[in-house]
C-alpha cells in the first residue's frame, strides 16, 4: 500500500449493537471504495445489517441475502424498479407513508439482485423529507425498519468517541504499520473499557469509565471500588443481533 497520507485511511467497522462492540474491522487506504467491504465481511446468519448508501452494492447485498442475513439500507437515486405488491401498513401518524414490495428493473441491478425487495418510506417530521429504505426483510413492521436504520447513528458516535478519547485526533506516523498499530491499540483500549463496563454491570458510559481509569491510572484502588459496580452481568445470548457499518 505504500504510505498513508494524513487523513487517507479508512477503518471499516461492523458494530454490534449488543453493547456497541466492534464485530469486524478492516483497515484500508482512503482510495478503497466503501462498498468493497461487503465482499470481505464474514456474514452472521440471521443478523440484521444496516448501512448507509455508500455501501450499496446489489451483488454483495444478494450474497448477504443468500447467506440468510437481513439488511436495511438506503437506495441511491435514481433507482429503477416496479411495484410488485403494495402493503397496507401506512400510518402517517408515526411517519410511515409508504410500504411496498418491489422488483429492480435496471439492466444491471436486476441481474445482480434478481429477487424482490421491500421499500419503506418514512416522513421525517422535523425536516419534512421523505426517507426511503430498502430491505430484504418482509416481516418486520415498517416503523421497525425505519428505527433499525436510525440506529446507524451509533457508528458515528463510536468513531467520534474513538477519535476524541483514544488519541486518534492525529496520527503518530504515516507508514502502513504505524497507522494500523495506532488504530488497533485504540480499538483494544476501547474493548477493555467496554469489557469493564459489562463485567461490572456499570450504569456508567464507556466515556465515563475511561475518565475514571485515566485519572486513577496510578491508583492501587480496586477498580470495582472506583466504579461502584454491583454484581457482574450475565449476558443474554438469545438477544437478536443487529450490526451496523
Amino acid at each position: 500500500m505504500g504510505k498513508y497520507s494524513k487523513g487517507g485511511v479508512k477503518m471499516h467497522t461492523v458494530l454490534n449493537l449488543r453493547g456497541s462492540i466492534p464485530d469486524q474491522i478492516y483497515i484500508t487506504d482512503s482510495r478503497w471504495h466503501d462498498s468493497n467491504y461487503l465482499d470481505v465481511i464474514k456474514p452472521n446468519p440471521w443478523a440484521i445489517y444496516t448501512m448507509d448508501k455508500a455501501y450499496l452494492d446489489f451483488e454483495a447485498l444478494y450474497k448477504l441475502h443468500k447467506a440468510n442475513c437481513f439488511f436495511v439500507t438506503r437506495p441511491k437515486s435514481p433507482l429503477r424498479y416496479e411495484v410488485v405488491e403494495r402493503n397496507y401498513n401506512i400510518n402517517e401518524a408515526v411517519g410511515i407513508v409508504g410500504d411496498c414490495v418491489i422488483r429492480l428493473t435496471g439492466y444491471k441491478s436486476k441481474k445482480l439482485y434478481p429477487e424482490n425487495l421491500r421499500m419503506v418510506e418514512y416522513l421525517d417530521a422535523e425536516s419534512g423529507e421523505v426517507i426511503t429504505f430498502i430491505t430484504n426483510n418482509m416481516d418486520l413492521g415498517p416503523l421497525v425498519i425505519a428505527n433499525i436504520y436510525r440506529n446507524r447513528w451509533q457508528i458515528e458516535t463510536f468513531f467520534k468517541w474513538i477519535k476524541q478519547n483514544l488519541t486518534i485526533k492525529a496520527l503518530w506516523g504515516y507508514s502502513k504499520n504505524a497507522v494500523q498499530t495506532q488504530l488497533w491499540v485504540a480499538i483494544s483500549a476501547y474493548l477493555l473499557l467496554a469489557w469493564i463496563k459489562v463485567d461490572l454491570k456499570s450504569p456508567l458510559s464507556v466515556t465515563e469509565i475511561a475518565t475514571i481509569v485515566e485519572v486513577s491510572i496510578l491508583s492501587k484502588t480496586d477498580i470495582r471500588e472506583l466504579i461502584h459496580a454491583p454484581e457482574p452481568l450475565t449476558i443474554n445470548q438469545d438477544v437478536n443481533e443487529l450490526t451496523i457499518f
